[in-house]
C-alpha cells in the first residue's frame, strides 16, 4: 500500500509539472513607456480582476511578474485583454442585509485592471471583485465610465434598484435597430451587456472584437464506468482474513464542469454497484452487495488538446442490497472516502486508479471488520 501511495504522490507531482509547462500562452504587455513586449502569459482564467500577472519572455526563461503599477495593458490576442484605467467605481454592496438607503451611487477613484469584453466603436469592460460585478464603457477615445446599477432600501424597508445604466446606454449609444423597449429590459449582467454592445457595433457597421465569443464548452459528461476491484477483509470475528479478492463493479458518473478556472474543476455524482461474496478459510460466509454513491470533486491537468490527467476525491455513502451479512451479523456501514488518479483521452476514454479508505462493515457490533478496495476504473463518455 505504501508503494501505491508513493506512486500516487509521484504521478501527481509530475502532472503538476506537465501542467506548469503548458499554462503559458502567447501574449504581450505594454509598459508605462508605451513599449509593447511579447511574452508568454500565465493564463489562470481570473475569476476576479487581477492586480498582477506572471509571464515568461521565452519558453525556457525564468518566471517573472508584473503589477498594475508598471503595466498599462496586457493580453492574449483574441482571448483576453486587460487595460489599466483610473476610474470612478461604486462599491456599494448588492447583499440584502448590507444595503444602504441611498439611491445615488457612491463613487470613489481607483486604478484598476479592467477586462475588455467587447472592443469597438463603443467598448464594454468588466470589473469583478469576489461577489461585486461592475461594468464600464467608453465611446471612441472618451474616458471610461461605469454603467450604474445600485440596490438600496426605502424608508419602508423595500428593496429598490437604481438602473441608470439603461439611460446611459439609451442616451449615448443610439442606433436605428436598437429600440427603447429593448434597452428597458436589459439586466445588469454580462451576457445581456455583451449582446447589446455587439449589436450596437454591428448596427453601426463598425469592426469589433468580442472577447466573450468562445466555442461552446461541454459542461456535462455522462460516463459509463466498469471497474475491476481488488478487495480485502480483515476481522476479529473468527479471525476472518480475505486478501486481494478480484471482483467486478459498474458505475454511471454524472460530471458537472464548473464554468470558470479554464474548466479545470468539476463536481461528480456516481452510483456504483459492487459485490463481495466470499467464504473464508474458517467457513465464514460474507454476502455483501451494495450501491455506493460517490459524491466529490475532480481537478484536471491538461497535457494537450486531447489528453489530460485528473485527480479526484469523493465521499462514499453505502446502501446495502439483499440484507448483506457476515454469517448472521448484519452489515451496516458508515461513509468513507475515495481518492483517484486518472487519465482521459479525447474527452471520451478514461482510466483511473481509485483507492477507498477502509470501511467498517460491523459498525453496529463489537467486532472489527475492515473492508478495503483498490479499483481500476475504465470509462467511456456517452456525452
Amino acid at each position: 500500500m505504501m508503494k501505491i501511495k508513493l506512486l500516487f504522490l509521484l504521478t501527481t507531482i509530475l502532472s503538476f509539472n506537465c501542467y506548469s509547462q503548458i499554462s503559458f500562452e502567447n501574449g504581450y504587455y505594454i509598459d508605462n513607456n508605451n513599449q509593447k513586449i511579447k511574452c508568454l502569459i500565465k493564463n489562470i482564467d481570473w475569476e476576479s480582476n487581477p492586480t498582477k500577472f506572471k509571464y515568461k519572455l521565452t519558453e525556457n526563461s525564468e518566471l517573472n511578474e508584473k503589477t498594475i503599477k508598471s503595466v498599462k495593458e496586457f493580453g492574449i490576442p483574441n482571448i483576453l485583454k486587460y487595460v489599466k484605467s483610473l476610474v470612478k467605481i461604486d462599491r456599494s454592496s448588492n447583499k440584502a442585509d448590507e444595503l444602504d438607503n441611498q439611491r445615488k451611487a457612491a463613487f470613489q477613484k481607483e486604478e484598476l485592471f479592467l477586462r475588455v469584453l467587447v472592443e469597438g466603436k463603443s467598448t464594454l469592460y468588466s470589473y469583478v471583485d469576489g461577489n461585486l460585478p461592475r461594468y464600464f464603457y467608453s465611446i471612441g477615445e472618451s474616458n471610461i465610465e461605469q454603467l450604474v446599477f445600485k440596490s438600496y432600501t426605502t424608508p419602508e424597508n423595500e428593496i429598490r434598484t437604481n438602473n441608470r445604466f439603461r439611460n446611459q446606454l439609451w442616451n449615448n449609444l443610439k442606433c436605428a435597430n436598437i429600440k427603447k423597449n429593448r434597452v428597458e429590459k436589459l439586466n445588469y449582467k454580462k451576457s445581456d451587456l455583451v449582446n447589446f454592445f455587439v449589436n450596437y457595433n454591428s448596427c453601426n457597421n463598425e469592426e469589433y472584437i468580442n472577447f466573450e465569443k468562445k466555442e461552446k464548452k461541454d459542461l456535462f459528461n455522462l460516463t459509463i464506468r466498469p471497474r475491476l476491484n481488488s478487495s480485502s477483509l480483515a476481522s476479529n470475528y473468527r479471525n476472518t482474513n480475505i486478501k486481494n479478492e478480484l471482483g467486478f463493479g459498474f458505475g454511471i458518473e454524472a460530471e458537472f464542469i464548473l464554468p470558470f478556472y479554464k474548466n479545470k474543476w468539476s463536481l461528480l455524482i456516481e452510483p456504483t454497484y459492487q459485490s463481495f461474496i466470499e467464504e473464508s478459510n474458517r467457513n465464514v460466509i460474507i454476502n455483501y452487495s451494495s450501491i455506493e454513491l460517490h459524491t466529490g470533486v475532480r481537478h484536471y491537468f491538461f497535457l494537450n488538446d486531447n489528453s489530460k490527467i485528473f485527480i479526484n476525491a469523493s465521499v462514499i455513502y453505502d446502501f446495502g442490497l439483499n440484507n448483506p451479512q457476515i454469517d448472521l451479523l448484519e452489515i451496516e456501514t458508515p461513509f468513507n472516502m475515495a481518492f483517484g488518479l486518472g487519465y482521459k483521452y479525447n474527452d471520451k476514454f478514461s482510466i483511473e486508479l481509485r483507492y477507498q479508505t477502509p470501511r467498517q462493515l460491523l459498525s453496529n457490533f463489537d467486532f472489527f471488520a475492515e473492508y478495503k478496495t483498490l479499483s481500476i476504473v475504465f470509462g467511456y463518455s456517452l456525452f
